[in-house]
């Protein structure tokens, strides 16, 4: 009897629930999904990629956090993901005019290891699912020196 009201329950709630759209219109089932904007019509993308973490520079890691807007940065690739809404995309990451651009296709931070100290240029570029850079950003890292560690003294 108690599972019979929570259904009953339930289903009054969906069709109390509505949403208007721009049309006007309004949507009696729930979870109807909003309407999707041609790629077109979406604002352009934006990187802000913020200062590389003091604490782990400090150490020689260098982990950069970012964000993206107006598009998701995903492991999806090829030419069928250039029409899915809201766009997604990954970055392209060079160090240092390198060859050798890796794909970060998350969005976890940037994590560089085992460069040397001094200054460093990062590009970091978003991409699309072809890889048609969208927009990007250069940062300069500094890796500063780490003393040598100090040898180990031996009980006798």
């Amino acid at each position: 009897m108690k599972k019979l009201s929570l259904v009953a329950a339930a289903a009054l709630a969906s069709l109390a629930l509505t949403s208007v759209h721009a049309a006007g219109e309004a949507a009696v089932e729930v979870g109807r999904p909003a309407p999707i904007l041609p790629i077109a019509a979406e604002s352009q993308p934006k990187l802000v990629v913020y200062s590389p973490l003091p604490e782990a520079l400090a150490r020689g890691v260098v982990i950069i956090q970012y964000r993206t807007e107006n598009v998701r940065v995903i492991p999806v690739f090829g030419e069928g993901a250039r029409s899915v809404s809201p766009r997604v995309g990954h970055l392209h990451i060079t160090v240092d005019d390198r060859p050798g651009t890796w794909a970060h296709t998350s969005s976890d931070p940037i994590i560089v290891v085992g460069l040397t100290p001094g200054v460093h240029k990062m590009l970091i570029e978003v991409a699309d699912p072809t890889h048609k850079i969208l927009t990007s950003e250069t940062v300069s890292v500094t890796v500063p020196d780490r003393p040598a560690a100090a040898p180990q003294a031996h009980a006798h």
